[in-house]
C-alpha cells in the first residue's frame, strides 16, 4: 500500500489531497481546500493535519509552455531523441531563450492526421520555478513536480477511441485534448477563476468570501427557473468570464481536426452551480458534464461536489503513485533517491535494543598474513584474490578512460553538428526574410482586392435583408419589451440588446426570433436583472 499527497497551489488557494493506492484500489484518505498568507506556513499546516510527514508530496507547475514537433516514425530511438532536442534547440535560438535555463520533459503520439508521422507535445518551464517550488515545500518530501493540463486526464473515465477535452478553470484555464486515451493537446487560456475571484474580493475585502458566494451562485438557463435577486447579486462578475470562455473552448472545439464527444468541466469553477448546463448551451454539439474521478462510486454517504472540487489535487497525487505518463515529473531525482532500496543506508539511525545481535561484540576478520615462510592455503587463496581484485580494477580503470574518452570526441561532434545546423537555420531564416520584404506589396494589393470584393458582395447581400430584418422584429416584438439597440457586428451577425420588467415577455420575444426564422443559430444570454428591468442580448445570423 503507498500513498502520495498531491498540492493544487495557486495564489491565495491550496488545494490538497492523500490518495491511498492498494494494487487496484483508489481511494481519497483527507482532502480540503486552505487559503493562505504564507505559503510555507500552510503547506506545513497541511502535512500535519494530514500525517504526511513522510509520505511523498506531488505539485504543480503553473509557467510551463507547450510546443508541438513532428517527425517521421521511422527514426530510431536515440535518433528520434536527438532529433527533438534538435528541434527544441532551434526554436531557443529564433526567440532568443536560455537553453540552459529551461527544464524540459515530452511526450510521444501518433500523428492522427499522418499515419507516417509521430507527435511531439514538448514541455518546457523555467528551472527557477522548479527551486521556486522546492524551497516552499522546504521539509517535505518532495516527489514529484509536474504540469496539470497533462495529469488531470488521470482522473478520468476514458473509453478507447474516443475524444475528449478537459476544460480546467482553475486560476487560469487549460484545455486538454484527449483521443483514443491518450493526451494529444493543450491549449491555454489566460481568463479564468482568478478574474472572478478578484473581482467580487475588491467588494468584499476577502477572497475566502469571494469564493464561499461563487459556490452559492446559481447560473440559470433560459429554460431554468425565475432568478432570485439575491443569489444573482454577483453574476455581473461571474457571467462575462464564463461567456469568454466558453467562446474561446467554442473556437477550439470547432478548430479540432478530430472528433470530439464529451466536454468534461473541473477546477474551481464547477462550484458555480449549473456551469455544465451554461456550457451545453453553447456547445449543443458535445455532452457537457462535470469531471468525477472515476474510482469514487456514487452514493448517499459520499458528497460528489466536495470530491470535484478538489479534482486537481486528487489528479496530482495519482500521478505521484505512478498512474499518467511516468517521465512528466520535472523533479531531477538525487543520487541517493536513484539509487535500489538495498543500497540506501540511514545516517545518525539509533539501533534496535530489543535485536538479537545486541550487546554483542562485532566479529573481526582478520586479512592480514606474512610472507615469510610458507603460505597456507587461506594466505595463498587471500592473495590470488587480492591480485585478481587488483587486475579487474585496472582492466575497469582503462575501460573507463577510453569510454570516457570517446564519450567527451561524440559530444564534441554532436557539439559542432549542432551548431552548424543552427547556423544554416540563420542563413534560412534570413534568406526567407529577404523573400517575404520582396512580397510583402504583392500580398497588400491581393489583401485590398479581396477586401474590397467582399464589402461589395456584404453590401449587395445585406442591402434589402436589413429594412426587411427590421420589418419582421416590428412584428414580432410584444409590447412590454424595449430594444435598446441592434448591431451588426461583422458580416450577417446581428446582435439584438432588448429588455423588459417580465421574463416572459423576453421568452416569447426570443421564441418568435426563432421559430419565425427571424435570424438563424440564434442564441441569447440569461436574464440580468438591474432594479426592476431585466437586460437580455440576443444573437444570431441573418437568413
Amino acid at each position: 500500500m503507498s500513498s502520495c499527497l498531491g498540492l493544487y497551489v495557486e495564489n491565495n488557494l491550496i488545494k490538497y489531497a492523500k490518495v491511498v493506492r492498494d494494487h487496484d484500489d483508489v481511494k481519497v484518505e483527507s482532502f480540503g481546500i486552505k487559503f493562505y498568507d504564507r505559503i510555507g506556513d500552510a503547506i506545513r499546516q497541511i502535512i500535519a493535519e494530514t500525517y504526511s510527514y513522510k509520505v511523498p508530496v506531488s505539485i504543480n507547475l503553473s509557467e510551463e509552455t507547450y510546443n508541438y514537433f513532428y517527425f517521421f516514425n521511422l527514426l530510431n530511438k536515440n535518433d528520434l531523441k536527438k532529433a527533438i532536442e534538435t528541434e527544441f534547440d532551434s526554436y531557443c535560438f529564433d526567440k532568443g531563450y536560455n537553453r540552459n535555463a529551461l527544464e524540459t520533459r515530452y511526450a510521444l503520439v501518433s500523428d492522427l492526421q499522418d499515419k507516417e508521422k509521430i507527435k511531439a507535445i514538448y514541455i518546457s518551464t523555467n528551472k527557477i520555478e522548479i527551486n521556486n517550488k522546492l524551497q516552499d515545500l522546504e521539509g517535505a518530501s518532495v516527489s514529484t513536480i509536474t504540469v496539470m493540463p497533462m495529469a488531470i486526464a488521470n482522473i478520468a473515465n476514458l473509453k478507447a477511441k474516443e475524444g475528449y477535452m478537459i476544460v480546467n478553470i482553475e486560476e487560469k484555464t487549460t484545455v486538454t485534448t484527449i483521443i483514443d486515451k491518450k493526451v494529444y493537446h493543450v491549449d491555454k487560456i489566460e481568463n479564468g477563476m482568478k478574474t472572478i475571484l478578484d473581482s467580487i474580493s475588491e467588494k468584499e475585502n476577502s477572497y475566502s468570501k469571494a469564493y464561499e458566494i461563487c459556490k452559492n451562485s446559481t447560473i440559470y438557463t433560459m429554460e431554468g427557473k425565475e432568478l432570485q435577486e439575491e443569489e444573482n447579486l454577483y453574476l455581473e462578475d461571474i457571467m462575462p468570464t464564463l461567456y469568454q470562455i466558453v467562446e474561446q473552448v467554442r473556437t477550439i472545439v470547432d478548430n479540432s481536426l478530430n472528433k470530439i464527444d464529451t466536454i468534461y468541466l473541473t477546477g474551481s469553477a464547477c462550484v458555480i452551480n449549473n456551469i455544465d448546463l451554461y456550457f451545453q448551451e453553447y456547445l449543443k454539439d458535445q455532452k457537457c458534464e462535470i469531471l468525477k474521478p472515476y474510482f469514487i462510486p456514487n452514493s448517499v454517504k459520499v458528497n460528489m461536489k466536495d470530491y470535484i472540487e478538489v479534482n486537481s489535487a486528487i489528479a496530482l497525487a495519482m500521478q505521484g503513485l505512478g498512474y499518467g505518463i511516468r517521465n512528466m515529473n520535472f523533479k531531477k531525482a538525487s543520487l541517493m533517491e536513484s539509487l535500489p532500496d538495498w543500497m540506501k543506508i540511514e545516517v545518525g539511525g539509533k539501533k534496535n535494543k530489543n535485536s538479537t545481535n545486541a550487546g554483542q561484540p562485532k566479529k573481526k576478520i582478520n586479512f592480514s598474513f606474512s610472507l615469510k615462510g610458507g603460505l597456507d592455503k587461506a594466505e595463498r587463496w587471500l592473495l590470488r584474490t587480492a591480485i585478481g581484485i587488483l587486475c579487474l580494477f585496472l582492466i575497469y580503470s582503462g575501460f573507463s578512460i577510453f569510454l570516457n574518452n570517446q564519450f567527451t570526441s561524440r559530444q564534441k561532434e554532436v557539439e559542432d553538428n549542432i551548431q552548424g545546423t543552427l547556423t544554416q537555420i540563420s542563413l534560412a531564416n534570413q534568406d526567407l526574410t529577404t523573400i517575404n520584404s520582396k512580397t510583402t506589396t504583392y500580398e497588400e494589393m491581393t489583401q485590398d482586392l479581396e477586401e474590397y470584393g467582399q464589402a461589395k458582395t456584404d453590401s449587395n447581400r445585406t442591402k434589402d435583408i436589413i429594412p426587411t430584418l427590421l420589418s419582421e422584429i416590428m412584428y414580432a416584438i410584444p409590447t412590454g419589451v424595449t430594444i435598446t439597440s441592434i448591431q451588426n457586428t461583422s458580416g450577417t451577425h446581428i446582435v439584438i440588446n432588448a429588455e423588459s420588467s417580465e421574463y416572459d415577455q423576453l421568452g416569447y420575444f426570443v421564441g418568435r426570433i426563432k421559430n419565425d426564422l427571424i435570424l438563424r443559430d440564434t442564441i441569447s444570454t440569461s436574464g440580468v436583472k438591474q432594479g426592476n428591468v431585466i437586460k437580455i442580448v440576443i444573437e444570431g445570423e441573418l437568413p
